[in-house]
């Protein structure tokens, strides 16, 4: 089992970043990928989480350790597989998670894909409580990487960011009903379209 990778960010695509460790490049699902960029000169660390099927052996990875626990928490959780966890983290707003959870907000746990009432209602059963100490400092000590460039159009940093939310399983009929408004905002990075984007599809 992997426990982390050490390397420098080869490639950003809308679902996952491929990391160059040593001329060997490793494609890492994460839950936004746009929080990195692709410099030869960075050596990252991302956490790594390895699922292993008959079919495949699949690389998740996390900017911490915190992270990762909360992921593999998510996935104990009977209905919850990996793509479905890495879209409740892909929030980036613990806080929300952990006061969903201990107030039992069965709505607010639906809107994320794949996640139905029932699966809302074993989330809260399993891990009230049991998250609270961990979440919130998720996103602690991370380095984000944010563009200051930004062209004079922001369309493809919109485009990117839709394509992200459509790779964790949002489906494109809500996408497209976000674009409107996320189209009017000033021009942003796709890392920051992405995350009001999610705000928007997981709002009370």
């Amino acid at each position: 089992m992997y426990e982390y990778l050490k390397g420098i960010i080869a490639d950003v695509k809308p679902g996952y970043v491929v990391v160059d460790v040593s001329g060997v490049g490793y494609l890492v699902h994460t839950s936004d990928p746009y929080r990195f960029s692709t410099d030869e000169n960075k050596i990252v660390k991302i956490f790594i989480y390895q699922a292993v099927s008959d079919s495949a052996q699949t690389l998740y990875g996390f900017y911490t350790r915190e992270e990762k626990s909360i992921f593999e928490k998510l996935l104990s959780v009977s209905g919850i597989g990996p793509k479905n966890a890495l879209a409740i983290l892909a929030g980036n707003d613990p806080k929300s998670l952990v006061k969903a959870i201990n107030e039992e907000n069965v709505t607010y746990l639906t809107k994320f894909p794949g996640v139905g009432k029932k699966t809302a209602k074993q989330i809260i059963l399993d891990l009230k409580g049991k998250i609270d100490d961990i979440a919130p400092s998720l996103f602690d000590n991370v380095d984000e990487i944010k563009s200051n460039n930004l062209n004079e159009s922001d369309s493809k940093e919109l485009s990117d960011a839709l394509q992200a939310l459509e790779a964790l399983g949002y489906t494109h009929r809500d996408v497209e009903k976000i674009k409107k408004q996320l189209s009017k905002t000033a021009p942003m990075t796709t890392d920051e379209y992405l995350s009001n984007g999610l705000k928007l599809l997981t709002q009370y």
